[in-house]
């Protein structure tokens, strides 16, 4: 097996993503009743698996007594107010995402979110050349009552994830982008669950 050096190593498993991802996108274009399953299938998945590890574990499920219960009540009411940037749109999606899958058409929160998003350069060689980056990404978001205009809940989420500086900068920027999109994913996964505690605990106190 020939000798890669880190940098072309980490160009390769970036082009091996994105043929996988390519080739994914190729296979449904043309398909939408293939694209709409693949979003619906999306929907879905992330309360069943909470649900699923919950219950793996001893634990009281978030989402106990289905679609009729306070936790997925409170999260069907929920609406995602606009959020600033390409990050903002990632996560604004990733939200719609999760909460329209146990939607009820009402609202009667409105979820503000701001992000902020970095990218840092560090692993300096003797010339002073980036060899590293690290791509951080944070959100302060509020849960409001529309009626009363109430802040009912208030907390962050934070989440980041390391990049490697290649020869090539399209690759370099590609890798970016992945590493964008998987943290707008987290900071939603994030987000979610602590709407999800909170709707628990307001449940409990009644």
């Amino acid at each position: 097996m020939p000798f890669r050096s880190p940098a072309q190593a980490g160009a390769i498993s970036i082009r091996l993503r994105q043929t996988t991802a390519w080739e994914m996108d190729s296979h449904l274009r043309g398909k939408p009743e293939l694209v709409y399953r693949s979003v619906q299938m999306k929907r879905i998945a992330f309360p069943l698996a909470l649900l699923a590890s919950l219950s793996a574990c001893g634990m009281k499920p978030l989402y106990s007594n289905g679609t009729q219960g306070a936790v997925s009540t409170t999260l069907g009411d929920v609406a995602v107010a606009p959020i600033q940037g390409r990050a903002g749109w990632l996560v604004k999606n990733a939200l719609d995402d999760k909460l329209d899958a146990i939607g009820n058409g009402d609202q009667r929160f409105r979820l503000q979110v701001v992000l902020d998003d970095k990218i840092t350069g560090f692993g300096l060689l003797a010339n002073d050349q980036v060899t590293r980056e690290r791509r951080t990404l944070r959100a302060r978001y509020q849960l409001v009552d529309i009626a009363s205009g109430e802040t009912v809940l208030d907390a962050t989420a934070a989440s980041d994830a390391g990049i490697d500086i290649v020869s090539s900068e399209y690759a370099t920027i590609a890798a970016e982008n992945r590493a964008l999109e998987n943290l707008s994913l987290e900071i939603a996964d994030q987000i979610v669950t602590r709407l999800s505690l909170f709707a628990r605990e307001v449940s409990a106190a009644q």
